[in-house]
């Protein structure tokens, strides 16, 4: 009977071979020569192998990590920005070789940010952290009401509801109170912001763009490399930046996340012109508008005693900044490394040296989701559990509703907050931006906030855990297979 069935359709059959042939073996190649991961690589292969029609539009979709158009073109165009755009006394450039001295730079990390893009560390700063969303939105919708000169925000989500509203209009009103209005949002992550949405602010004199726009006619249709950082300066005088975007739900308005936990900060001094920069070149690339001049970068004033340097990252970068932060920070560790992240899907290396720490006794802890938004990386990250389990390493699910805090405290001298999880796809496919602080003041304060978080949390037992059911193994395992790409 099957024999009868295959020389009937054996023509279909062929054909269909061929075409699976034909298909395949492009993609393959093309995977191939563009990945230079060979784990990640050989996942491509075998999914295009298997499934090679899903294969090849997934791959379209996602598979681009590095060089494509668009983001080629933004290297060359932030190389020419740069050569163009001759840093005043106000700003602080990228990548600057002068170190700083020993006694300002904790386990030599301010030099070593220096060689991957990081701007200069700076003294004189003051910083406020929020660690929910209202607070937060309260201080940054004054500094906004306050502004004079120019409100610059650059956010991967701004959602269409009653806090985008909420912002989107008292930005047109600045707009027609003469204040320079700038947004840059990212065009994935904001898809629901449309245009007839930002009309009023655009017809008020404010300007709008998205970055890396989806088009298809400009066969632009990449879900990787978007724009995750969360910025807003006002006047070049005061900044914010973090983990909370725009949008109800980081108030804890909508049910599915429940309450949402943060962490956010307000910068006033010297580092506000880094920030600055960060938005000024990606502003540059989208609107193609040269902004420059001490209008933009005021004299910079010491504002408080701590000192901060701003870090940046994204796929336009050979070397991947806060990725090698992360990695150095964790490898310095001696007494204490507490990481709280939403998403842990780490590469090889960030895992190594997580369990390395663990096994050197230092008080490892790692703060994670009870309440996943994403379900993929969530069993992505449950597989990563196990192997930090093993190492001795404390893992702690937060209960109390969404954890999206991004902080990495070490040995009480040390932290970094910002836009980037501790997941391929922060520090290998995103644009991102952290402040790394030298002061244990305030990692003091970030340290506290963390116990607090604790006493919400679930602590998992390693040998509890290992009992856990074949189906989620087998969930994370099939998760985890995607981590390249998480």
């Amino acid at each position: 009977m099957l024999w009868q069935t295959f020389v009937h359709y054996w023509h279909e059959l062929t054909y269909l071979t061929l075409l699976h042939i034909l298909v395949a073996l492009p993609t393959m190649a093309w995977a191939l020569a563009i990945k230079k991961d060979s784990t990640s690589a050989l996942a491509w292969c075998l999914f295009i192998f298997l499934a090679p029609y899903i294969g090849f539009l997934m791959f379209v979709a996602l598979g681009y990590q590095q060089i494509h158009r668009p983001v080629s073109r933004k290297q060359q165009h932030r190389r020419a920005f740069r050569e163009s755009h001759v840093p005043t006394a106000g700003e602080s450039s990228p990548g600057a070789v002068v170190l700083p001295a020993p006694d300002t730079s904790w386990e030599g990390l301010a030099g070593l940010a220096l060689r991957f893009d990081a701007f200069p560390q700076t003294t004189g700063n003051h910083i406020q952290f929020f660690y929910e969303g209202q607070p937060a939105y309260d201080a940054m919708l004054e500094a906004i009401r306050n502004a004079r000169h120019h409100v610059h925000l650059e956010f991967f989500i701004v959602q269409p509801d009653a806090s985008g509203d909420l912002f989107l209009d008292l930005l047109t009103q600045k707009a027609r109170e003469g204040v320079e209005i700038r947004l840059l949002y990212d065009a994935m992550g904001s898809y629901r912001l449309h245009h007839w949405k930002l009309q009023p602010l655009r017809e008020a004199g404010g300007k709008c763009n998205a970055f890396l726009s989806v088009n298809l006619l400009r066969r632009r249709f990449q879900i990787n490399m978007r724009n995750h950082r969360k910025i807003l300066v006002v006047d070049g005088k005061v900044a914010f930046t973090g983990g909370l975007n725009i949008g109800d739900e980081y108030l804890g308005k909508v049910p599915r996340f429940g309450f949402w936990r943060d962490t956010h900060l307000r910068a006033e001094g010297p580092v506000v012109a880094s920030l600055q920069r960060i938005f000024i070149e990606d502003w540059d690339f989208a609107a193609d508008e040269h902004l420059k001049g001490p209008a933009y970068f005021p004299a910079p004033e010491q504002t408080g005693p701590h000192s901060v340097q701003v870090i940046q990252s994204g796929p336009d970068q050979l070397l991947k900044g806060i990725r090698e932060i992360y990695f150095a920070a964790i490898l310095r560790a001696r007494k204490q490394l507490w990481i709280a992240t939403p998403y842990f899907v780490p590469d090889a290396g960030l895992l190594d040296a997580l369990c390395l720490a663990g096994f050197q006794g230092v008080d490892v802890r790692l703060l994670g989701q009870s309440h996943p938004d994403k379900w993929i990386p969530y069993f992505a990250s449950r597989y990563y559990w196990a192997d930090v389990l093993d190492a001795g390493v404390k893992v702690y699910q937060y209960t109390h509703g969404m954890m999206h805090s991004k902080v990495v405290l070490v040995d009480g001298q040390w932290a970094s907050v910002g836009s980037a999880n501790l997941d391929n796809r922060s520090l290998h496919l995103n644009f991102e931006a952290n402040c790394l602080i030298y002061s244990p003041e305030l990692v003091a304060e970030l340290e506290e906030a963390f116990r607090r978080d604790l006493e919400h949390s679930t602590q998992l037992e390693r040998e509890t855990y290992g009992q856990r059911p074949l189906t989620s193994r087998m969930m994370e395992n099939a998760c985890r297979l995607l981590s390249p790409i998480l």
